[in-house]
């Protein structure tokens, strides 16, 4: 019994079996069934490989929050040059919560040439072009998000050769830990003192004719500092033509977590609005000579991710491109020849048997399944479906009616099904 049941069991497996199998000697080959499949072969790998590629890349998924982290500190990173001797200018910040943070407490003053070298102005122009093409094409930033960790570090290259001039500006570079408020970063003439309203310069000790606010900005962010991460405002560089020159930069953040292959880490963007004019009280241009940036954050923060396809996602796109390609082959050399029959008229060539029926010796039905068995395209059928209908409803009773629809039929398929007495 338990042999018989298996038996059983295993001839129902054999009744299930949903790819019949053709044995070769019944398969028919041809030339031009032989060119499709090659086609279908060589597309079959030439999206194959696409499709790989696209496995293999990655991209950048940005998903938006709002910010609940307001207690905690800001990073300000600051690298400027400005054109002017370092005992002369002052550095600091001052946010809305009158809370004052002196350059004294990560800046560094350090006397340099503000003139470059042959090898820093190539840097720094090479900087300016990215800028110019980040400006055009905002997906690249995508590209730098990527390369963060794996790039080499932005910062302005040493100098190559010795200056022969005496130092003539000042550097400003390092670090601040500010409040996450709206602020202002300020580099104006003389050094700065508290004050019980606020804070004050010492401008007065400086001469007039030792103003001059051209600088030169090589690096200036928010949060960690990443190598490969170009900001807004790297590479910037203003010439003042007048020496009350005041530049105003407004500055958007946005709190930004970075989370992608090679690095974890909570990185700031923001967008930047440039200003400047020249300080003229007797036209009505009030305000003090020098570099103001003033910062705002935004309540939302920004989550960027970097995303890539699943692998069992690359394996159902592979596998629709493969059966994809096999019916759509398929069905395009299907129609291929049945057109390339019908413009040859193969049936009048002789290329099928004519069909030696008497029409009075068949009843209506049987004339459907002769119609049925004689076109095999599937466009035929559904012209014999709707012949099924009218004869169905008696509307093919009379031999008038017959003969013109083997007229129609002769003239479209080159072929008379029936021999009329």
């Amino acid at each position: 019994m338990r042999r018989l049941n298996r038996k059983k069991t295993l001839s129902l497996v054999k009744e299930l079996d949903a790819f019949p199998k053709v044995p070769e000697s019944y398969v028919e080959t041809s030339a031009s069934r032989g060119t499709v499949s090659l086609l279908a072969f060589s597309a079959m790998a030439l999206l194959t490989i696409m499709e790989f590629l696209v496995y293999r890349d990655t991209w950048m998924k940005y998903e938006y929050e709002v910010d609940k982290d307001f207690s905690s500190k800001l990073k300000l990173n600051i690298d400027i040059t400005v054109a002017m001797k370092c005992q002369y200018i002052g550095a600091d910040v001052l946010d809305l919560a009158e809370t004052m943070i002196t350059s004294a407490e990560g800046l560094v003053y350090e006397p340099v040439t503000f003139d470059l070298s042959p090898q820093q102005r190539q840097w720094q122009r090479m900087l300016q072009q990215i800028q110019n093409r980040l400006q055009e094409q905002l997906s690249l930033q995508d590209l730098l998000f990527k390369s963060a960790m794996k790039s080499s570090v932005t910062a302005l290259p040493p100098r190559e050769d010795k200056p022969t001039e005496p130092p003539n500006a000042c550097r400003i570079h390092g670090n601040l830990d500010i409040n996450k408020v709206a602020g202002n970063f300020h580099i104006t003439v003389g050094k700065a003192i508290p004050h019980p309203r606020g804070h004050a310069h010492l401008a007065a000790l400086v001469s007039h004719d030792s103003y001059n606010f051209s600088h030169r900005i090589d690096h200036f962010s928010f949060g960690e500092l990443l190598p490969g991460i170009i900001n807004p405002l790297d590479g910037t560089e203003k010439i003042a033509l007048d020496s009350n020159q005041m530049y105003q930069y407004f500055i958007t953040i946005v709190p930004t977590k970075l989370n992608t292959r090679k690095v974890f880490c909570d990185h700031h963007q923001f967008s930047v609005t440039e200003r400047e004019r020249v300080i003229n009280h007797a036209t009505g241009s009030h305000g003090v000579s020098g570099i103001f940036m003033k910062y705002d954050i935004s309540s939302l923060m920004v989550t960027v991710t970097e995303d890539h396809m699943p692998l069992w996602k690359f394996l159902v796109r592979l596998c629709g491109i493969i059966g994809g390609i096999f019916t759509t082959t398929g069905m395009i050399h299907g129609l291929a020849e049945f057109f390339v029959d019908l413009i040859c008229c193969r049936f009048r060539l002789g290329a099928y048997r004519p069909l030696e029926v008497s029409y009075r010796t068949l009843g209506d039905y049987s004339i459907l399944t002769l119609i049925q068995h004689f076109f095999y395209s599937s466009f035929l059928h559904i012209y014999v479906k709707i012949l099924h209908v009218l004869l169905c409803s008696n509307c093919l009773k009379s031999s008038f009616l017959i003969r013109v629809v083997d007229f129609l039929i002769q003239t479209f398929f080159c072929k008379s099904l029936y021999q009329f007495p």
